[in-house]
């Protein structure tokens, strides 16, 4: 890269920080990369940090000694926070979203690239301090969300599936009670997606009673993992037993009335969990 001037600099930065969250980045690497010294980029980062904290973008981390560098911890403000939840509702609300049976409709969400990007961002934000080192979903509606959780925490994501795939070799099987029907049903995972003792976070795209929560929290027994946490995009609101407790939900149905065509969508726990780690 050609040396440049210092406004090429900090936009150059910001962009690779951005781009590489929760990756320690020396300050060698960026005087390199800039031709420039120690010092300049020292100044340069200064303000890339303040900028990101002041913006609420997130923080820029230090750390000291021969093998420090920086590192970007993304983040979203309470006030994004609220406007991207509220927004969030507002489209869960759509009449036209109802299916028979009370279904909602949501591909089209899961589907959105910019809102799962922003979502992922959300629950980034409140679970960067748990050490995680991997994100579980299951396939197929809950991989969007995955993918963009793991992205800003800079991890690999493990697909839980329903059947048997020759292509991911030896897997792990568990059967588990499905939460709302009540029926027998099983989960496999491949046993080199997911490493012994890891820290993983469990995401689904929506929740009723919590029964595929709880098959993946048994499924990594099987594994001596670690639960970190149970992030939820839509959970149920008319559930008379819950097979989880501690989970984190973006929203929460209060009301789906197919007769009368009528959706009522909450904010869910996430806010008060974002002004818990903000404040």
């Amino acid at each position: 890269m050609k040396k440049l001037k210092r406004s090429g600099r900090l936009v150059d930065m910001t962009y690779y920080l951005i781009q590489h969250p929760h990756q320690l980045v020396s300050l060698s690497y960026f005087s390199e990369r800039y031709q420039s010294a120690k010092s300049s980029i020292s100044e340069d980062l200064t303000i890339v940090k303040e900028i990101f904290e002041s913006q609420g973008f997130g923080s820029l981390l230090t750390i000291a000694g021969a093998s420090g560098g920086v590192k970007y911890v993304p983040a979203v403000s309470i006030d994004e926070g609220t406007e991207l939840v509220e927004s969030l509702c507002t489209k869960l609300e759509d009449k036209e979203r109802l299916l028979p049976g009370g279904y909602l409709y949501m591909m089209d969400i899961l589907g959105n690239p910019h809102l799962m990007n922003n979502i992922g961002r959300l629950f980034a934000s409140v679970y960067a301090d748990q050490n995680i080192d991997t994100v579980m979903t299951v396939a197929m509606k809950g991989i969007p969300l995955a993918y963009s959780i793991g992205s800003y925490l800079d991890v690999p994501v493990s697909i839980v599936r329903r059947d048997h795939r020759v292509t991911e070799g030896s897997m792990v099987s568990i059967n588990y009670v499905s939460g709302s029907a009540k029926r027998i049903q099983t989960m496999s995972l491949a046993r080199r997606s997911l490493q012994e003792g890891a820290n993983v976070l469990i995401v689904d795209d929506f929740m009723k009673a919590g029964g595929t929560a709880r098959g993946m929290m048994d499924l990594l027994t099987e594994f001596k993992a670690n639960v970190m946490g149970i992030g939820v995009l839509v959970e149920a609101e008319d559930v008379e037993e819950r097979l989880v407790d501690d989970y984190i939900s973006i929203a929460r149905l209060e009301k789906v009335n197919e007769k009368e065509k009528q959706v009522q969508a909450v904010p869910g726990n996430f806010l008060k969990k974002l002004k818990e780690v903000d404040g």
